[in-house]
């Protein structure tokens, strides 16, 4: 389901997103702000946790993981 909107951006934000469109880079403008506010939307989520982390400290079964993941192979697919 979706929810259609309308907003008011400064003109040089509309520009850069229509520069992305014509690049063929994305399909449309909603394609655009959708990536854009999914990527804030995990951005927000990885800061709540790193704010819970750093209050909560280390999950010690978890401690490794990290480290772990760190080392593989970044084009696993």
């Amino acid at each position: 389901m979706s929810k259609q909107i309308a907003v008011r951006l400064p003109d040089d934000l509309v520009d850069f997103v229509d520069e992305i469109v014509d690049s063929g880079s994305e399909r449309s403008r909603a394609a655009v702000v959708t990536q854009a506010l999914e990527r804030e939307r995990r951005r927000a989520l990885a800061e709540r946790d790193a704010r819970i982390l750093a209050r909560t400290g280390p999950d010690r079964e978890l401690a490794g993981l990290a480290e772990y993941a760190a080392g593989l192979p970044r084009d696993l697919a």
